[in-house]
C-alpha cells in the first residue's frame, strides 16, 4: 500500500485577513492535484493599522497573535513543506522588520515578502491548477486589502501581471474611515481606482481574453451578497448592474454600522465600501459584464510551487 502523500502548508500575510491552507497531492484521473487538507483566517485588518506609513501597536499585536496561532498548528512540519507570504501592507510598511522579526518567532517559519509581480503570478498558479482550461485566455482580477493583481493568462502561462496599489482595506479606511457612506466618497473612491487601473488597461483590453475570475475574498464575498440579497441578474457571480443595486443599498444605509444584508460577516463589513468602489471600477475599465469567482488564488499557488520545488529537489 502506497503511504498518504505528507501535508505542505501555505501561509498568506494578507492586508486584510491572514490565512493558511494544508494540502497534500493526490491522484485524480491519473493526475496529481492538490487536495486541500484544512484552512484557517483571521481577520487581521493589518492595512486598518497603517498609521502614516508604519503599522501601529494594535495591528502588530492582531497579526503576531493570529500568526502564534497558525504557529502551533504548524507544529511538526519541515522547512521545506512551508512557505509564508506577506503582501502588499507588509511591503509598504516603514516598521516592516519590527513586525517581520517577531511573527517569524512566532510562526516558526520565514516570511517571505514578495513583490506584486510574484504575488500575481501565484495567483494565477492557484487558478490554472485548479481549473485547467488550456483553450481559454482568462483575465483574473485579485482584489486584496492594498494591492489588486491584474493577471490575463492562458492554460498555465501568465501572459500579462500587474499589481496596482488599490484595495478593499486601503480604500475603505481612506474614504469611508468616519463609517459613513456617501455617494460623493463613492463615486471619488471609483474614479480613484478608474485612473489606477486606467494605467495599465490598454494591455488587457487588446489581449482579448473570454473570461473573467474574481480569485479573492473580496470577490467571493461580493458574489455571496449579491446572491444573498437578490441583487445579482445572473446565475451566480458578479455583474456590473449587480454592483450598482449594491451600491444603492449602501447609500441608503448611510453608514457601515447600518448596513443590513444578508450573507455579509460582521468582520467584512468594514471593508465592503472600498470593495464595491474597486470592484466597479474594475469591471467599469477593463469592460466587463460578467465575472465568474473561485476560491483557489494566492495559497494554492504557494502549495502548487512547493510541492513542485520539493519534487524538483528530489530530482536533481
Amino acid at each position: 500500500m502506497a503511504s498518504p502523500s505528507p501535508f505542505y502548508a501555505a501561509v498568506d500575510l494578507g492586508s486584510n485577513a491572514f490565512r493558511m491552507m494544508i494540502g497534500q497531492q493526490v491522484v485524480q484521473d491519473k493526475k496529481p492535484v492538490i487536495q486541500k487538507v484544512e484552512t484557517l483566517r483571521e481577520p487581521v485588518r493589518l492595512s486598518e493599522g497603517l498609521q502614516g506609513m508604519a503599522l501601529d501597536t494594535p495591528a502588530l499585536e492582531r497579526g503576531w497573535r493570529a500568526l502564534e496561532r497558525f504557529g502551533k498548528r504548524l507544529r511538526g512540519f519541515e522547512a521545506g513543506r512551508v512557505r509564508a507570504v506577506a503582501t502588499n501592507t507588509v511591503r509598504v510598511a516603514e516598521n516592516a522588520a519590527e513586525f517581520l522579526a517577531e511573527a517569524e518567532q512566532r510562526l516558526g517559519f520565514r516570511i517571505d515578502v514578495i513583490s506584486g509581480h510574484e504575488e500575481a503570478r501565484l495567483v494565477y498558479a492557484g487558478i490554472a491548477h485548479a481549473m485547467p482550461d488550456p483553450n481559454t485566455t482568462r483575465l483574473v482580477v485579485d482584489i486584496g486589502g492594498g494591492s489588486t493583481e491584474l493577471i490575463v493568462g492562458r492554460g498555465d502561462t501568465p501572459l500579462l501581471m500587474e499589481s496596482v496599489p488599490i484595495g478593499s482595506g486601503v480604500f475603505s479606511k481612506r474614504y469611508f474611515a468616519d463609517g459613513r457612506i456617501t455617494s460623493h466618497a463613492l463615486q471619488l473612491a471609483e474614479m480613484t481606482a478608474c485612473d489606477e487601473i486606467g494605467k495599465v488597461a490598454h494591455r488587457y483590453r487588446e489581449s482579448a481574453w473570454q473570461q473573467a475570475i474574481g480569485s479573492s475574498g473580496t470577490a467571493r464575498m461580493l458574489a455571496k451578497v449579491l446572491k444573498a440579497n437578490g441583487l445579482h441578474d445572473s446565475a451566480g457571480g458578479i455583474t456590473y448592474q449587480g454592483l450598482l443595486r449594491l451600491s444603492v443599498r449602501m447609500l441608503e444605509a448611510g453608514r457601515i454600522e447600518q448596513l443590513k444584508l444578508s450573507g455579509l460577516q460582521a468582520e467584512r463589513s468594514s471593508t465592503l465600501p472600498g470593495g464595491v468602489a474597486v470592484m466597479l471600477a474594475a469591471f467599469k475599465v477593463l469592460g466587463i459584464d460578467e465575472m465568474m469567482t473561485s476560491e483557489p488564488g494566492l495559497r494554492l499557488g504557494v502549495l502548487h510551487s512547493l510541492m513542485h520545488q520539493k519534487v524538483g529537489t528530489l530530482l536533481q
